[in-house]
């Protein structure tokens, strides 16, 4: 057993698997441009509006670094940005296709790793360890909401 706290071991966690792509720049650049990606494709699948500031929040970033995110994202032809339906201030986005096929890859890939992880575990224990985590993340969403 660890001598850190599950918090801290959750943290911790997470700061490992951000930091996979290491030194190879083209392999970090495809992951921010997964990252942001991402961000758009959950708030819409959530039913929430994909705007700068949402995706900001949902990547913990300030609106400067989520809008150059994104902007390297529409130049790669994974999101489109389009004046908002009710504001035309406001910016929504979307996942285009080529952003779809992205997160399919990306996604294919986050599976091939969770099976290497978690080789020799019993189906039982990853079908409880997944469940955690969708937990986690529900709970996340309940009470980190932006005001």
């Amino acid at each position: 057993m660890s001598t850190m706290g599950p918090g801290e071991l959750l943290f911790g966690f997470v700061r490992h698997w951000s930091r996979r792509a290491g030194s190879d720049a083209a392999m970090a650049e495809q992951g921010r441009l997964v990252l942001v990606t991402e961000a758009v494709n959950s708030l819409v699948a959530r039913g929430e509006p994909a705007t700068v500031n949402a995706v900001a929040w949902s990547l913990g970033i300030d609106q400067s670094g989520a809008s150059r995110l994104i902007k390297g994202a529409v130049d790669a032809g994974y999101l489109t940005m389009m004046a908002g339906p009710t504001d035309r201030r406001r910016r929504a986005l979307s996942v285009t296709a080529a952003g779809h096929i992205a997160l399919g890859q990306a996604h294919a890939w986050q599976e091939e790793v969770f099976v290497a992880l978690t080789a020799g575990w019993s189906e039982q224990r990853r079908d409880d360890f997944e469940k955690a985590m969708a937990d986690l993340i529900a709970r996340s969403y309940e009470i980190g909401a932006p005001d």
